[in-house]
Order: structure tokens, then C-alpha cells, then sequence
């Protein structure tokens, strides 16, 4: 290529990206006025084990586990918080199962940090599991989760995003027992 046809195709390129940033602000540069929202795992609800029977590693039907949640997001001036959720999720097969599909319910919570909920939505995810493959990992991906603030000076710090598995009233006591089963 020709020196001339390189600058120019630079020109049009800087002309290009020039007219996005006017356009909708894609590009709008202006930084937070303070830190996302934290994204947690509520520990009670991090892991479910189901067994069909006693507590025994034989009679596991299914398992699951959160592994990690975080959080990205943008803000300014006087806009709502829009974030981005990423959920780390394991799912097991376990020696007592019965058949190679399972549906699994999580929930996604915004609150006022260490305070009231203001918003809780609840979702479901179906798992199947290829033969002879008993671990299954996924990453759901939420995005545009809107956060109202009450004044343009509110931070992102003044709220946290939770997710956790629904549980059973037998699945939350055995969780909060400090038991584990892991499927290898």
C-alpha cells in the first residue's frame, strides 16, 4: 500500500471513531464518581448439596456451587448505575442421580450495603451433563443492571449485588453446618 493511501485511511479512521464518541457517548470517558457496587456470594447459600436418603457420599443426587461473582459498571453525573454481573457457577452429578438434566434456582439481589433489599429476582438454569462427565461449569452473564441513586454525589459503594442458590430449609441447615461434599 501506498504512504498516501495509509494516511489517508488513518484520517478516516480517526474521522470514524471521532463521530461514535460524538454519537451516544460509546466512549464517554468520564470515570465514576466512586467504586461498583461490590458483588457477593451470600456464604449460606453458596453451596447445595441433594441427597436422596442419609447424608452419605453414595446418596448425592446433584450438587452446586457459586464460585465467584463480580461486578462492572459506569456512572456519572446524575445517571443511574448500570452494571455488568458475572456469576462463576459449578454443578455436580452425583452417585444417587437418576438422570442427566437438572434445573437449578439462583437469585440475584441489589441492596443498600448491609441493609434493605431493593431489588430480588430469581432465575433458573438448566444443567445437562454429557456422558461420563459428572462437573459441569458455566458463567451466566447478566448485563445492564440499573441502580437508581438519589443524588449525583451517591457512590456505587453504598450498595452490594448478592447471588446465591435457593435452598431448601434442610439444604440451608446443612449448609450452614459447615459440611461439604465435592464431586471430583
Amino acid at each position: 500500500m501506498s504512504r498516501s493511501f495509509n494516511y489517508c485511511l488513518l484520517a478516516a479512521m480517526v474521522l470514524l471513531l471521532g463521530g461514535c464518541k460524538a454519537i451516544g457517548n460509546a466512549f464517554d470517558e468520564t470515570p465514576n464518581i466512586g467504586p461498583c457496587p461490590a458483588a457477593l456470594v451470600l456464604w449460606d447459600a453458596a453451596r447445595k448439596v441433594e441427597f436422596d436418603g442419609a447424608e452419605r457420599y453414595n446418596n448425592i443426587v446433584f450438587t452446586a456451587e457459586i464460585l465467584g461473582a463480580r461486578s462492572f459498571c459506569k456512572y456519572s453525573g446524575t445517571h443511574p448505575i448500570t452494571a455488568d454481573l458475572d456469576i462463576a457457577m459449578a454443578f455436580g452429578r452425583g452417585p444417587a442421580a437418576k438422570t442427566d438434566t437438572k434445573v437449578y434456582h439462583y437469585f440475584v439481589a441489589v441492596t443498600r450495603k448491609n441493609s434493605a433489599v431493593i431489588d430480588k429476582q430469581d432465575f433458573a438454569i438448566t444443567v445437562h451433563f454429557p456422558k461420563g462427565q459428572n462437573i459441569v461449569k458455566r458463567t451466566e452473564h447478566f448485563s445492564k443492571i440499573i441502580i437508581p441513586r438519589a443524588k449525583a454525589n451517591t457512590s456505587g459503594s453504598n450498595f452490594e449485588i448478592i447471588v446465591g442458590l435457593d435452598l431448601t430449609p434442610e439444604e440451608l441447615q446443612f449448609a450452614r453446618s459447615g459440611k461439604k461434599f465435592r464431586l471430583n
